[in-house]
């Protein structure tokens, strides 16, 4: 037998046992007769936690659902929670193991946050893996403009591609709403702009973390298509257990001084900086801005740039990472005083926090930014510890 010949018949093996894996996947999926799939700039792990406890207001739908925000987690239909074990670097097949897991948990409900990144993975993420009957993006702003871009409006196209066919989409992304609208209408698919007004604070109050009326908004509009009436899914949600990296704040009473520090590193994109900022830092307290960097995301370092030391305006700016002399001589050109620039090339959490608090006069408030895998993350948990101390 020729190499050839070998190489032909190998090859025709493969693709028919490849060919069988994929009929088998299909039918694992009919089984699951609603499969909702979020995607967004921001919020999609709330918003996906936040349907699936909406859901399970009716005690009749077995409701799975996948994260993949901060830590990436399979939630069951008891409430549990697992990491979704990763022998390898990230993979959209994964999804196929919490598709096969949801069918022999019997779920009719599976809510997937979309795990994929550039547009040709995000197409066949929701094309050949998820096929949704029920879509729903979040909002739309600058971030991944490496692979998603070069502009805001291919952003917002490129996230469309996780829209189902033939189903309904919701969203509150009123800009680019005519993009998205336009997107859906390729795919028979009817979309509903969701009016977020309604939600007020004392709402939001109810819940454990700090919660934006919009995520809340959507949820409920998805948990009414399926026959759930606001209240109870809202009471439902009001328990929800938080994502690791969703929005916190830590109040931290030591030496005479008040801090208050918000996490806000999951939030990457300079614009949800800004509004979030915006919101938190009124008053005469001293301002402080804890800037970490990845090496291994550089554009959005640049996206930063454009909004810190004007949009995003502090007393004190703390920089961390190995790139820091960039975002350094960017601030000095905005004409903001060296002196006022602290930076760490790989500092411990415990420098970090203590140079915020040797900062902090008698009442400050500081925002952590930028990326919260690695470090970020690690200083977190050093400010949630020392609040439940103080």
């Amino acid at each position: 037998m020729s190499l050839l010949t070998a190489g032909t018949i190998s090859l025709g093996v493969y693709l028919s046992i490849e060919i069988l894996r994929y009929q088998k996947h299909l039918k694992s999926l009919r089984k699951i007769k609603n499969r909702i799939h979020v995607n967004g700039t921001r919020g999609k792990s709330s918003v996906t936690r936040l349907i699936y406890r909406g859901l399970k207001a009716n005690p009749e739908n077995i409701v799975v659902a996948k994260t993949t925000g901060t830590e990436p987690r399979f939630l069951f239909p008891d409430g549990k929670e697992l990491p979704v074990a990763r022998p390898g670097k990230v993979n959209i097949i994964e999804q196929l193991r919490m598709i096969n897991r949801a069918v022999k948990l019997n779920a009719n409900f599976f809510v997937t946050e979309c795990m994929a990144i550039t547009p040709e993975y995000i197409k066949i993420f929701e094309e050949k893996i998820m096929k949704s009957n029920v879509g729903v993006i979040t909002n739309i702003r600058e971030d991944h403009l490496d692979v998603m871009g070069p502009t805001i409006q291919d952003v917002a196209k490129n996230l469309c591609l996780s829209l189902p066919y033939k189903g309904i989409a919701f969203t509150c992304e009123e800009r680019f709403f005519d993009i998205i609208k336009r997107e859906s209408e390729k795919r028979k698919t009817e979309v509903l702009y969701i009016d977020p007004s309604w939600v007020n604070n004392d709402i939001l109050e109810k819940f454990s973390y700090i919660e934006h009326k919009e995520n809340v908004a959507i949820a409920c509009a998805v948990c009414e298509h399926f026959g759930i009436e606001r209240k109870k899914a809202l009471k439902s949600m009001f328990k929800v257990r938080p994502d690791p990296g969703v929005l916190e704040r830590y109040i931290i009473s030591a030496f005479g001084k008040k801090l208050e520090f918000y996490s806000a590193f999951a939030a990457n994109d300079p614009e949800s900086t800004f509004i979030l900022w915006k919101n938190f830092s009124k008053g005469k307290k001293t301002k402080i801005i804890l800037f970490v960097l990845r090496s291994d995301r550089p554009s959005r370092t640049e996206s930063f740039l454009k909004f810190l030391g004007d949009k995003i305006k502090a007393d004190f700016y703390i920089v961390c990472g190995e790139h820091f002399p960039i975002v350094k001589s960017n601030l000095i050109k905005k004409e903001i005083n060296h002196d006022r620039i602290i930076t760490f090339a790989k500092p411990e959490p415990e420098d970090v926090f203590n140079e915020i608090m040797l900062l902090t006069e008698k009442e400050a408030i500081c925002m952590g930014i930028g990326n919260i895998v690695g470090l970020g993350s690690k200083i977190k948990e050093t400010f949630k510890a020392r609040s439940l101390s103080s």
